[in-house]
């Protein structure tokens, strides 16, 4: 299993503090099902700044630390960047980090707002041979809110990567339920744990997968498993076409 979007870098962010949670963290991974994992640590969020060249280097010192310890999990490159209108700019001067080094750019919204200038961001990533992933939608708010802007951003060419831990409950209801809705409408192309550590802030992956494939059989579980491969080795992602979303009870969830 791969899973794109992690924060086990140690000290870097809010997620792993130090080696000693990363291996915790690995071990975490391993038990899970997780073979590869991508570390994406924030970047321009408000609190921290990864750099590229900075993040290449930590993936390195902590896969061989994770050799050394006999863990066989693969750490691979990415970042997880707060969206800010000088995101082409800066890719421009190799500073953010597209996930494995790949076309796909994580892009990330405030918690509780979509800025106004989000589709063009998005359109200029794209008009320059970058693919935006836009990271944890059911999250936000706004989105919750009106769940047709991630429909809008889609239908235009934007990816995105919905939570495992809001798949099975662990960020509230409403984005539970908007996980399912957004899968539903085919606004959902990767799923990721975004663990910050082992404990609070886990990956619950396997219990995410299961959920997928109780809820819409072993092809849709095996449609994310691809596209999460798919996306490290820089391949287009499989996607059906988008549709807005309806406001229904889904899956039993209110």
């Amino acid at each position: 299993m791969i899973d794109i979007h992690s924060h086990i870098l140690p000290g870097v962010d809010d997620g792993a503090q130090s080696m000693t949670e990363s291996i915790e963290m690995a071990r975490a991974a391993v038990q899970e099902g997780i073979d590869t994992i991508v570390a994406t640590p924030h970047h321009q969020n408000g609190a921290f700044d990864n750099y590229k060249n900075d993040i290449l280097l930590q993936v390195s010192e902590l896969n061989r630390a994770l050799e050394e310890e006999d863990i066989p999990l693969t750490v691979l490159p990415g970042q997880e960047t707060r969206i800010n209108g000088g995101m082409v700019e800066d890719l421009q001067k190799d500073e953010i980090l597209p996930i494995n080094e790949s076309n796909y750019v994580f892009v990330e919204f405030p918690h509780d707002q979509v800025p106004s200038y989000a589709s063009n961001l998005l359109f200029n990533l794209q008009v320059e041979g970058y693919q935006p992933v836009i990271v944890h939608p059911e999250r936000n708010l706004q989105i919750q809110d009106n769940p047709n802007l991630l429909y809008s951003f889609v239908k235009n060419g934007a990816a995105s990567q919905v939570t495992a831990g809001s798949l099975t409950g662990k960020f509230g209801r409403a984005a539970k339920k908007l996980s399912y809705q957004l899968i539903e409408s085919n606004l959902i192309h990767l799923i990721a744990s975004d663990a910050h550590n082992a404990k609070k802030r886990a990956f619950h992956m396997k219990e995410a997968y299961s959920e997928i494939s109780k809820n819409y059989g072993q092809s849709a579980m095996h449609y994310f498993f691809e596209n999460a491969q798919y996306m490290i080795e820089n391949q287009t992602l499989a996607s059906d076409p988008p549709e807005h979303v309806k406001k229904k009870k889904v899956l039993g969830i209110f």
